[in-house]
């Protein structure tokens, strides 16, 4: 069906992203194809290639998958409280994971209506040639928004990618590209079709989000940070960002910062450090951006010191 509709052709899972971008005429397909009819996509169970590990077939909903006794109750209990995070019960009801992880990028200059758009002679994501974030920028700097995404990063997690030239498997961070526009890896022939997580052997992950309100909105920052633990001390350690850049951010200083240590003080305020530098977000989503660069010293310590405490 893909074949047949070419370009002008888009899978669709819950629906939750691309009706409302269709309503506004940011994507415009003649052809929407269903995948939720597939039951091979809504399974869950042992992963076969990765030991102890797990794979999560992408049109499980976010609700089921934030409530799914194996996902909720063990190591990937932060995936669980990530889903549970995006947007309103209703809408992750309809949602599913690989929407989540796949979702549009977003703009305070894209996300409006057709005729606010036009009215601004559009932009560089659509219909235009200018970033009106930074309007000398070659590219287009649109924000990744997924709840799950920078989990899926930070645990090392692997996605599964199908086509008729067959299946291939990527890594969480190799699936990003730090772009507005061609923000996937993922060809457009091919379905996410599966998500692996990794088995658990010592690490533990959580993520915390900031957002205006308490429900339905987007990330304004995620923080996602995962340690493997050897004894008392963290063997290694991730630090993702969500929000900040057009992919999930890792930052390989905040790591470097964690590794050997217990998660004292110190170095979860160098891990912090670390993290605040690079975050470098724009003028395009919620809240001041000086005062959004500072939250994210507050929420990577947050993040930190819950993992010390549960370890403790």
């Amino acid at each position: 069906m893909k074949a047949d509709a070419g370009p002008e052709g888009s899978y669709v899972a819950g629906g939750t992203d691309l009706y409302p971008n269709m309503k506004r005429r940011q994507q415009e397909p003649r052809t929407v194809i269903s995948l939720m009819g597939i039951p091979e996509l809504k399974a869950v169970g042992r992963s076969g290639g990765q030991a102890d590990g797990m794979t999560v077939g992408t049109c499980v909903t976010l609700t089921q998958l934030s409530a799914h006794p194996p996902v909720r109750l063990t190591a990937y209990h932060a995936v669980a409280e990530a889903a549970e995070l995006v947007s309103t019960p209703l809408l992750r009801n309809m949602g599913t994971l690989g929407g989540n992880l796949c979702i549009d990028t977003r703009c305070n200059y894209y996300d409006q209506s057709y005729e606010w758009r036009k009215a601004i002679d559009f932009c560089m994501k659509k219909d235009g040639a200018i970033c009106w974030v930074a309007p000398s920028s070659p590219r287009c700097w649109a924000v990744s928004s997924s709840d799950v995404a920078p989990v899926m990063v930070a645990i090392g997690a692997e996605y599964v990618l199908t086509s008729t030239s067959g299946e291939r498997v990527v890594p969480a961070a190799r699936f990003y590209h730090n772009d507005g526009i061609n923000y996937l890896t993922k060809q457009p022939d091919e379905i996410l079709t599966a998500v692996r997580l990794p088995s658990p052997d010592g690490w533990d992950a959580v993520y915390h989000k900031l957002r205006r309100r308490g429900s339905f909105d987007f990330p304004v920052l995620g923080v996602a940070a995962w340690v493997r633990w050897d004894g008392v001390k963290v063997a290694d350690a991730r630090v993702v960002l969500g929000g900040v850049a057009s992919y999930p951010l890792e930052i390989a200083e905040a790591g470097v910062a964690l590794s050997g240590s217990t998660l004292e003080p110190e170095a979860i305020a160098a891990a912090a450090e670390a993290a605040f530098r690079p975050a470098k977000p724009m003028d395009n989503t919620d809240f001041d951006l000086s005062w959004r660069k500072q939250m994210t010293r507050v929420y990577v310590t947050r993040a930190l010191e819950e993992l010390r405490v549960r370890h403790s």
